[in-house]
């Protein structure tokens, strides 16, 4: 099955818009035919052939600017069309081009970014597109992979408010793609939530980008992320990703969640299967929820084929750590990706807000963090996590009144 973009609808359009060309040719002829004869009938000084060759100039020119108007509209449409192929399981649903072309700056290339929505974290992906939107005068657009029975609920919503001049494409995720890849196991949650997984197949989500932004739906950016977007990644790598080691900037010093996370905290190296990659247990792991893709290497390196493998032979062989450091998609990546990936800027990934590390960081700290995630056990919108408030700055209220946030100690963070 290939990926399809309502062919049905773009073909009417096109025929509505050539019987709208044929109707203004008729009613150019018309309207300069009456002009022009009542001229005539004043003057009663021109032959009935000049008389009729001036009616045909006259339509003609006409007709020729309205169609040339009406062209370029058309024009401007087909361009904003997304016709990709692909395979089963990544079906766009909409597109929608209506960001005022004065509102981004035209001088950048697209920027895609990749953003999950599920229905019960709905007003996260809200939130974070928001925050991207209102920091930026880059040409964004946002690909939101979701599952069919959110489309209805996500549309209204971004079509609400301050959302409504975004540009963004709708892709429906089928849970048949991870059918053999994915092992339920009650311990872990996340192994049954199925678009934690579209990470995976960012290639074939944005075919026609060479490279791409993906994050996950519990970030807030206060930053432009066309600086996330141009970070440089070394040749032969496909991503890049922020270290899960404690990192240094030239600022500030980022101590994390106070702990060093490394490969054996996701990977069970008691496998004969394991230990044969030769991979060094103390190797520092990295975050998977913001990263940057660069799309011509990744299809080149197959890499969504490889992290299949490694899902499959998990399923068959269980390979990844009883005691998951965190999220069940990480395990793949750093097998994929072991010392062949790229580093980003860390404070374009200052995470932990979700856990009790979190308090830990100053205000002043928070508010010059270019990109804040809540990975962890505690969502903004749920009653305890850090920083909250500044979360909330960016949430949209639901519409439809179906997403609310939770709410009972409201922390303050004395960010002005």
């Amino acid at each position: 099955m290939n990926f399809f973009f309502l062919p049905e609808l773009k073909c009417l359009g096109i025929l509505m818009a050539i019987l709208m060309y044929l109707l203004t040719l008729g009613a150019c002829f018309c309207f300069v035919g009456l002009i022009t004869n009542a001229y005539i009938r004043q003057k009663r000084k021109m032959s009935f052939r000049k008389v009729n060759i001036i009616i045909l100039v006259l339509a003609i020119a006409l007709f020729l600017l309205v169609l040339h108007h009406n062209f370029l509209g058309l024009s401007s449409l087909l361009r904003n069309e997304v016709s990709d192929s692909g395979i089963v399981g990544l079906q766009p649903i909409d597109f929608i081009p209506n960001a005022p072309r004065h509102a981004v700056d035209g001088s950048h290339e697209e920027i895609p970014v990749v953003i999950a929505a599920s229905e019960d974290r709905l007003g996260g992906a809200i939130a974070a597109i928001n925050s991207i939107q209102h920091h930026t005068r880059s040409n964004v657009i946002f690909y939101i992979v979701t599952l069919n029975d959110t489309v209805d609920h996500l549309r209204s919503w971004l079509n609400s408010g301050s959302l409504k001049n975004i540009r963004y494409k709708i892709v429906n995720f089928d849970t048949k793609l991870l059918e053999g890849k994915v092992k339920e196991d009650p311990d872990q949650g996340d192994s049954v939530k199925p678009l934690i997984f579209a990470r995976f197949y960012l290639p074939i989500l944005v075919p026609s980008a060479k490279k791409a932004i993906y994050m996950d739906d519990d970030v807030i950016v206060q930053g432009d992320i066309l600086a996330l977007y141009n970070t440089p990644l070394k040749p032969g790598h496909a991503a890049a990703f922020s270290e899960d080691c404690d990192s240094t900037s030239t600022k500030v010093v980022i101590r994390g969640a106070g702990n060093q996370y490394n490969y054996i905290g996701y990977l069970d190296y008691k496998k004969e299967r394991i230990r044969k990659l030769s991979m060094k247990a103390s190797t520092c792991s990295f975050n998977p929820g913001v990263f940057v893709a660069n799309l011509t290497e990744w299809k080149r390196q197959n890499i969504t084929n490889q992290l299949e493998k490694w899902m499959k032979l998990n399923v068959e062989e269980g390979l990844y750590s009883r005691t998951l450091a965190g999220s069940i998609t990480t395990p793949p990546l750093l097998i994929v990706f072991y010392q062949q990936h790229s580093t980003i800027d860390p404070m374009w990934n200052v995470r932990h807000l979700g856990s009790s590390a979190g308090k830990r960081y100053s205000p002043q700290f928070v508010k010059a963090a270019k990109l804040l995630h809540w990975n962890g056990h505690f969502k903004p919108w749920g009653r305890t996590a850090s920083y909250i408030d500044v979360w909330e700055k960016w949430y949209i209220p639901d519409p439809t009144g179906k997403f609310s946030l939770i709410r009972r100690h409201v922390e303050i963070s004395n960010i002005n």
